[in-house]
């Protein structure tokens, strides 16, 4: 745009903007965003939402909170998108008594929460163990009349199985029902079976039958959900009979389940498979993002293929993909990992 006749104006730069960061591509985002403040041009708040998602994923969460006070000083207000975007990123890094004045503050101003504001609350209390929180942020999502997302009955699931809790998740299982979400009931019961291996829903194709006798709505995140149960387990096969039965109703797969299948592969140890779905993703022509990248990182390093982990990382930055956290700390276990191996063959 640059260096051409196309007109240098606020769509045009917005446009770039959001595929840049689409593409994770932070130098150029920061580039743009340069260019527009000098040539006078405003960012709205969808864009700031995206770029606050960015850095979260980049690990500058700071510089995040950075564009939330550049919003509230040049008076854009901070809507739902926002919000969500900022508690997701305090969640993320652990703030999460920051995460609930945010909550707080949206509630206040009139702004509703949506199944994304309670799933980010819900995923980072549990991830940092405080389930009585999450299970609260569960609750008042129902009673919103929310219908809880698949996914959020794993992050649930899997705490509290961790912490053997399961008579707790039998009484939300008792709870739901007597809210009426029957439907949500049928999802959490196949999930719980499938994380506790109880053995009624560990085959893919006799789950899905039960959850359509139960009249369940088959929808992409369904089927990610039990993907991502299957995957957790280290069930390959049941993982990939998911993603066939997605097929079968004609949901198109996209990357989330994808990445989840390379998961499942890597944690059963068959990095080679990982492997092989992530040159499938290529060759459908979805592009892979860091979490695809991040996913065949891991499992080559659970297999020990620690040079070979360097060579993804390469082939993400080449790809014009820009490494997360994750992704850095992934590499810099590798690479410690070959530097000992290099020091010990050298004193030998």
């Amino acid at each position: 745009m640059y260096q051409t006749k196309i007109a240098r104006n606020q769509e045009t730069f917005e446009l770039l903007l959001e595929y840049y960061v689409g593409a994770r591509r932070l130098e150029d985002t920061w580039f743009v965003i340069a260019e527009m403040k000098a040539e006078g041009f405003s960012l709205n708040s969808h864009i700031y939402s995206q770029v606050i998602g960015l850095y979260r994923d980049n690990g500058l969460w700071r510089k995040a909170l950075e564009l939330m006070r550049e919003m509230t000083e040049t008076k854009i207000p901070l809507d739902r998108r926002v919000y969500n975007s900022i508690i997701d990123t305090f969640g993320k890094y652990g703030e999460l008594n920051e995460a609930v004045t945010m909550f707080r503050n949206m509630q206040r101003e009139g702004i509703k929460p949506n199944i994304v504001t309670y799933n980010s609350l819900i995923r980072w209390h549990c991830k940092s163990g405080n389930v009585d929180m999450a299970l609260e942020f569960f609750t008042q999502m129902q009673e919103e009349g929310l219908y809880p997302d698949p996914k959020i009955f794993i992050a649930i699931i899997s705490r509290l199985g961790e912490e053997g809790e399961w008579d707790l998740i039998k009484k939300n299982f008792e709870n739901m029902k007597h809210r009426g979400l029957w439907r949500s009931g049928a999802i959490y019961a196949v999930l719980v079976d499938i994380y506790g291996q109880y053995g009624r829903f560990q085959n893919a194709e006799e789950c899905v039958l039960a959850l359509k006798s139960e009249g369940v709505q088959l929808s992409a995140n369904m089927f990610c959900a039990l993907a991502n149960g299957y995957a957790q387990q280290g069930l390959c096969e049941q993982t990939v009979k998911v993603l066939q039965l997605m097929e079968t109703e004609g949901i198109e797969p996209n990357l989330i389940m994808l990445n989840l299948l390379i998961n499942a592969f890597g944690i059963a140890g068959r990095h080679l498979e990982a492997l092989s779905i992530f040159h499938h993703i290529k060759e459908i022509g979805i592009s892979p993002d860091v979490v695809t990248y991040s996913t065949l990182m891991k499992a080559f390093i659970r297999a020990k293929k620690f040079d070979q982990v360097l060579g993804i990382y390469e082939e993400m930055q080449s790809a014009g993909c820009t490494p997360d956290r994750k992704a850095r700390e992934l590499l810099q276990t590798a690479s410690g990992v070959l530097k000992k191996r290099q020091g010990h063959g050298s004193k030998s």
